[in-house]
């Protein structure tokens, strides 16, 4: 419910308001349910959002206050533009002798008073009320425009005044000609992609039409798309907005967009390509308050969290990220970069590209048109004095060799690999060319992932499954064998698909002494692998099948994401 959801448990437990059992219990569900452990702590009516925010407030000298159906006035909501109020989430309630005084729901978001006070020209003052309330009040007097699709048709035929479309819907500073329906088209494409819940924009090229696609939950959707005689213009304005050279079209570019969403920042990372009938172009979008949603909603079961914050609170050593193109690998660094992120620790990242701004991290581009390779990047930074390091990927042997150097001098480093699963990285070290004695020396552990879509909580139903699905899945589906279980059927809510949203599945391969052995006499990955999963280790599909069982997604996303998995 708040920006730092571990420090607020922490909150409660020191006061008295949850003991350490209740905890303990909450943290339990976490993967099972949905939320983090103060979310379930609310859920289960072991303390109320009344007790938290009151708490809260008073810990950072804010008034806890009950808006209801309070009425603002028209020279008070005034001091505050739509955009502003629904970007940092905030409603003015009264004027104050030397500014305003503001409503907010999180107050652990220390940077919006000093971010509005710098906006507004004036003094602003904070308390705090319920989220319900605030976003009644956000709802009531700054409404967003919801008539995408409808505005969208109007544009594309030209029978809409371009006038009327609300220049608030997408902010950015790349263009001052706010008015061509060009424009307005593409930013109502993004939009729509935001509110679809995408990650990705696909606008293709082809022979007789322009297609739009967006990946939802790791699939592609088709959308209706513009007409073909609008192609050339709408990747006219992709490439402004995103500081590419618009003459330029035989080569490859990459940019970056910063727009502003509903209220919402998010970065866009652009790719074109040079196709056949014309340029195809993917934006990724990136959205920063993913990394503020904590460890749980990756997807851990209690178990495998205690390991994996046990695993990114070692002092030093190398931890590994493995799993294909779009398996969630660099959420996933973000995310322990963001739980360990402290004051009294200096954490340094070298990325291609930087994908995610983050407060209080130092970051480096790569650049290699200029000879800023990872290589040189890394021993530059080392010479920082770093805690941590976080390298965006092991592409050569001298930045291996540099990264378990670093790790063996006391600097611990998180990257990536691509691997199919976990046990696979060392080898995978080995062959790049570093000496066995570093990688049994440096590497703490390896984590393989994938992501599988979640049953949607709208459409929930149970079902008895096929006993030949069962048996094919071997020994790890016995565990399965008599029980009902549960999938989607499809509704308004989920887009008829019967998901929602997207977990990891994981694979922990720790390295102990016996394995640093296996290492260093370089037995075969096989032999690694069955002594790691004697020694508790479970696979991806072992993964997936326990979140079937608990009811977090269903048996044809697990054998989709691990068919290749062995039993």
């Amino acid at each position: 419910m708040t920006s730092n959801d571990e420090y607020v448990l922490e909150v409660l437990l020191d006061n008295g308001m949850v003991t350490t059992e209740q905890a303990e219990q909450a943290r339990e569900q976490v993967g099972v349910r949905d939320g983090t452990v103060v979310d379930l702590l609310l859920a289960d009516g072991v303390v109320t959002e009344d007790d938290v925010l009151g708490l809260l407030a008073g810990l950072f000298g804010m008034e806890f206050v009950s808006l209801g159906d309070q009425d603002i006035p028209a020279d008070v909501r005034d001091m505050i533009k739509q955009e502003t109020a629904r970007r940092y989430s905030v409603v003015p309630v009264y004027k104050t002798d030397d500014g305003l005084m503001v409503a907010m729901s999180d107050p652990m978001l220390f940077d919006t008073l000093d971010s509005l006070r710098y906006l507004l020209k004036i003094n602003v003052d904070g308390v705090v009320a319920r989220r319900a309330e605030v976003q009644a009040l956000l709802e009531r007097y700054y409404p967003a425009e919801t008539d995408v699709e409808n505005m969208l048709d109007q544009i594309t035929d030209g029978t809409v005044d371009v006038e009327t479309v609300q220049d608030h819907l997408i902010d950015t500073d790349t263009s001052t000609d706010s008015d061509a329906p060009i424009i307005k088209l593409v930013s109502l494409i993004i939009l729509e992609a935001y509110r679809s819940r995408a990650s990705d924009i696909h606008l293709e090229p082809l022979e007789k039409r322009f297609r739009v696609r967006y990946r939802i939950d790791g699939v592609l959707h088709e959308v209706d798309g513009p007409p073909k005689r609008l192609q050339s213009a709408i990747v006219s304005r992709v490439k402004i907005m995103a500081g590419m050279k618009i003459a330029e079209k035989r080569v490859p570019q990459d940019g970056r967009i910063q727009v502003n969403i509903l209220g919402r920042e998010l970065d866009l990372r652009v790719s074109t390509v040079p196709a056949n009938n014309g340029e195809s172009i993917v934006m990724r979008i990136l959205d920063k308050q993913n990394l503020a949603l904590g460890l749980p909603k990756l997807g851990f079961f209690s178990d495998d969290q205690q390991l994996f914050e046990r695993l990114i609170g070692l002092p030093d050593g190398i931890l590994l990220v493995t799993g294909p193109t779009g398996s969630g690998k660099t959420t996933t660094l973000y995310a322990c970069l963001n739980h360990i992120n402290r004051p009294d620790r200096k954490i340094i990242t070298v990325e291609d590209p930087v994908e995610y701004q983050m407060s209080g991290i130092n970051q480096v581009q790569v650049n290699e048109t200029i000879g800023m390779t990872f290589s040189l990047a890394l021993r530059s930074i080392l010479r920082q004095a770093p805690n941590i390091v976080m390298i965006g990927e092991i592409r050569d042997k001298e930045t291996a060799n540099i990264a378990t150097e670093a790790a063996l001098t006391g600097h611990l480093v998180f990257s990536t690999l691509h691997t199919n699963d976990a046990p696979s990285a060392v080898t995978r070290l080995l062959d790049i060319g570093v000496k066995p004695f570093l990688v049994a020396s440096a590497v703490r552990a390896v984590i393989a992932q994938r992501l599988v879509r979640c049953i949607c909580e709208h459409c929930r139903e149970e079902y008895e499954p096929p006993p030949e699905i069962i048996a094919s899945l071997g020994t790890g589906g016995q565990a399965l064998q008599g029980r009902m279980l549960v999938r989607g059927h499809g509704c308004s809510q989920c887009g008829l698909s019967g998901y929602s949203g997207r977990k990891g599945l994981f694979e922990i391969f720790t390295v102990n002494d016996a394995i640093q052995h296996m290492i260093f006499d370089k037995l075969p990955v096989s032999e690694m692998r069955q002594h790691a999963r004697e020694l508790g280790m479970r696979t991806l599909r072992e993964d997936g099948i326990r979140k079937v069982g608990a009811g977090v997604t269903t048996l044809d996303e697990v054998l989709r994401v691990t068919m290749g998995d062995e039993d």
